[in-house]
C-alpha cells in the first residue's frame, strides 16, 4: 500500500510538472508574441513619422494647392493635409455617381440590364471613346457605368447624369455620408464652369467614400464589389500607379480639368492596404508637375508601407 501511495505521488508530480511546463511555455509563446508585435508596432510609428516628415516636404515644394488623406486600412492611422478644403471635382465625381448608381440599382429603381442608345445630342469632348462612336449604338447601363470609370468616359457620365438626375445625384451623395460633395453642373459642361459653376469635393469625402467600399459596407457587399471591380480596371495609370510595381492591385480614378489635376484610390500590398486622395490645384500651362507629385506621394506612402 505504502508503495502504492509513493506511485501515485509520483505520477502526481510529473502530471503537475508536464502542466507546469506546458503553460509555462505558452505564457513564454504569448510573451514572445507580445514583444514582437510592440517591436513591429514601433517600428510601425517610426516609418509613419518618417514618411509624414517626407509628405510634408513635398507639399511645402509644390507650387499649388493641395488636399491630401493617406490611410492605413490595417491600423487606422492617417496622414492629412487641407483634408477638407474644397476643389473642383473634375472626373473624381464620377466615383460617386457610380456608387449611386449601383445603389439605386440594388433598390430597383435603376435597371443595369437595361439597353439605351447612343444620341448625338449625349456626345460631350473630353476623355472617352463614346464621342467618336456613331449615334444608335446600344450599350446597357452597366457597361456605361463601366466607361465612366475605367475610361472616364464624359459621354457615359452625361448619359447616366441624364438618366437618374442631378438631384437625385446630389441626394445620394448626401445619403452616403459625404459632407462637400456635390453636382451644379454636368461633368464636361466647360460652359457652365467659364459662369463659375462648379462641381467639388475633398479628399476627406473621397477617402470616406473609398473606405466605405473597402470595408464592404456600400449598401451591401455585392454594391460595393461592383464600384471596387470598376474601380480596379482603370485605365489612366500616370499618376498613382506611376512608381508602383506593376504586379500590385490598385484600384483608383484620376480626375483632371484645367487648372485641376487629382488621383484617389486604394493601393493593395502584402504589408497592408491603404487608402490615398491627393487633390491639386495649380497655375501651370499643364499638368506634368501635379502628376509627377501625385506619384511621388505615391511612392512614398508605399515605401512607408514595405518598411513596416
Amino acid at each position: 500500500m505504502k508503495h502504492l501511495k509513493i506511485i501515485v505521488l509520483v505520477l502526481l508530480l510529473v502530471f503537475l510538472a508536464g502542466i507546469g511546463g506546458y503553460f509555462t511555455a505558452e505564457y513564454r509563446y504569448y510573451y514572445l508574441e507580445a514583444q514582437k508585435n510592440k517591436i513591429s508596432l514601433e517600428k510601425r510609428k517610426a516609418a509613419w513619422l518618417e514618411f509624414k516628415q517626407a509628405m510634408a516636404g513635398e507639399v511645402s515644394r509644390f507650387k499649388g494647392e493641395v488636399g491630401i488623406v493617406i490611410k492605413d486600412l490595417n491600423m487606422d492611422q492617417e496622414i492629412s493635409f487641407n483634408k477638407d478644403k474644397l476643389f473642383p471635382s473634375a472626373s473624381l465625381a464620377k466615383i460617386p455617381i457610380m456608387a449611386a448608381c449601383f445603389l439605386a440599382a440594388d433598390q430597383g429603381k435603376l435597371k443595369l440590364d437595361s439597353n439605351i442608345a447612343l444620341k448625338l445630342a449625349d456626345k460631350l469632348t473630353g476623355s472617352g471613346v463614346l464621342k467618336d462612336m456613331p449615334a444608335g449604338t446600344i450599350f446597357s447601363v452597366e457597361r456605361l457605368i463601366g466607361l465612366m470609370i475605367y475610361d472616364s468616359d464624359n459621354t457615359a457620365t452625361n448619359i447616366i447624369t441624364n438618366l437618374v438626375g442631378i438631384d437625385y445625384l446630389n441626394s445620394a451623395f448626401k445619403s452616403l455620408g459625404l459632407k462637400n460633395t456635390d453636382l451644379s453642373r454636368k461633368i464636361a459642361d466647360y460652359k457652365s464652369r467659364d459662369k463659375g459653376i462648379e462641381n467639388y469635393t475633398t479628399a476627406e469625402d473621397m477617402a470616406y467614400l473609398l473606405g466605405k467600399i473597402y470595408r464592404r459596407d456600400l449598401g451591401n457587399r455585392a454594391v460595393s464589389d461592383q464600384c471596387m471591380h470598376m474601380l480596379k480596371l482603370t485605365r489612366m495609370n500616370d499618376r498613382i500607379p506611376k512608381y508602383l510595381p506593376s504586379e500590385i492591385t490598385i484600384a483608383h480614378k484620376t480626375g483632371l480639368e484645367r487648372d485641376v489635376c487629382h488621383d484617389v484610390g486604394i493601393v493593395f500590398t502584402h504589408k497592408g492596404d491603404f487608402i490615398i486622395a491627393i487633390l491639386t490645384k495649380h497655375s501651370n500651362s499643364n499638368s506634368a508637375l501635379s502628376k509627377e507629385f501625385i506619384a511621388k506621394v505615391s511612392r512614398h506612402a508605399y515605401n512607408c508601407f514595405m518598411q513596416f
